[in-house]
């Protein structure tokens, strides 16, 4: 695997150990609205700090409405996957989030013209497959399920392969400090504004909030929008939303090791499956790409 793949490996599988953490934040009293605007204004702040103590190229101001709109996208989605988690299981709730894998590559195929290849579209099937034996939902019975946060993920999953289509395409040409800045003040400003009343009447501000906050921001707004902004366009949206999925084994290993909950078989057979693919497309992209080398090399 190259860098550039490795690097949005790393910020998967760092929002894929905030689910854990987010629930536990919720045992201490806070709600969806605090927890992701305090993630998103901390690390839109760390951000800033490093673009300040840096010389780097400033970003056109033609250029700041799509990286607003890329931050808005994550920032949005993240606050609805948090409020969907109180309505309907965790696992049945990323299973749905899951689907932003095949929802980028539809995006990329109706807005830009870009077909997914056959690669692309059996390691999707596969991945899909792993995502239902990885939540644990094909064991359940029966599951009553909430209208209300089907609703909330299956947005968040939406507005989630918007942000990765968005981030693969826009600002390629600035570099990640102030990209990374841009896209986590256009989170921290959408959450703000739909959550402006929640945050003004129903706060709880203090020091263990801002302990929480600087903990989900470093892992879920800071290395995150680091690597992805560096990563994504290297490698596209179709490459990024397929490696992306692997926050859903993440997450089951984080709520084991976090939360004390157990790990069927079942969940360990679709994390396999899961990570087989993931690794399988890399090796199959990886090889074309020295193939393609090796052409123009001789030619």
């Amino acid at each position: 695997m190259n860098k550039y793949t490795l690097m949005v490996l790393g910020g998967a599988v760092s929002f894929g150990v905030l689910t854990s953490f987010v629930k536990l934040a919720y045992n201490h009293g806070f709600n969806a609205a605090e927890i992701s605007f305090i993630q998103a204004f901390l690390g839109a702040v760390v951000l800033w700090v490093i673009v300040c103590l840096s010389n780097k190229n400033h970003v056109k101001r033609i250029e700041l409405p799509k990286l607003l709109f890329t931050g808005a996208a994550i920032g949005i989605s993240t606050f609805l996957y948090y409020l969907s988690v109180k309505y309907i299981p965790a696992s049945v709730a990323i299973v749905i989030l899951m689907q932003f894998t095949w929802l980028s590559l539809l995006i990329e195929w109706c807005v830009f013209k870009k077909r997914p290849d056959k690669l692309e579209i059996i390691i999707t099937i596969f991945i899909l497959l792993g995502t239902v034996f990885a939540s644990g939902l094909a064991s359940q019975q029966e599951v009553n399920l909430s209208i209300l946060g089907i609703i909330y993920v299956s947005a968040a999953s939406l507005i989630y392969a918007i942000y990765i289509v968005a981030n693969s395409r826009f600002g390629k040409q600035f570099n990640w400090k102030n990209k990374s800045a841009w896209i986590m003040t256009g989170s921290a400003v959408s959450i703000f504004l739909v959550n402006s009343v929640t945050l003004f009447s129903d706060s709880h501000f203090g020091m263990e909030l801002l302990g929480w906050g600087l903990f989900l921001a470093f892992f879920g707004t800071i290395l995150p929008p680091v690597v992805f902004a560096i990563g994504m366009p290297k490698i596209g949206a179709s490459t990024s939303g397929l490696l992306m999925t692997i926050e859903l084994p993440v997450a089951i290993l984080a709520a084991h090791l976090v939360l004390g909950e157990i790990i069927s078989s079942r969940q360990l057979l679709g994390i396999i499956v899961m990570l087989s693919a993931i690794i399988w497309m890399n090796v199959l992209k990886q090889n074309k790409l020295n193939n393609d080398l090796q052409n123009t090399s001789s030619t």
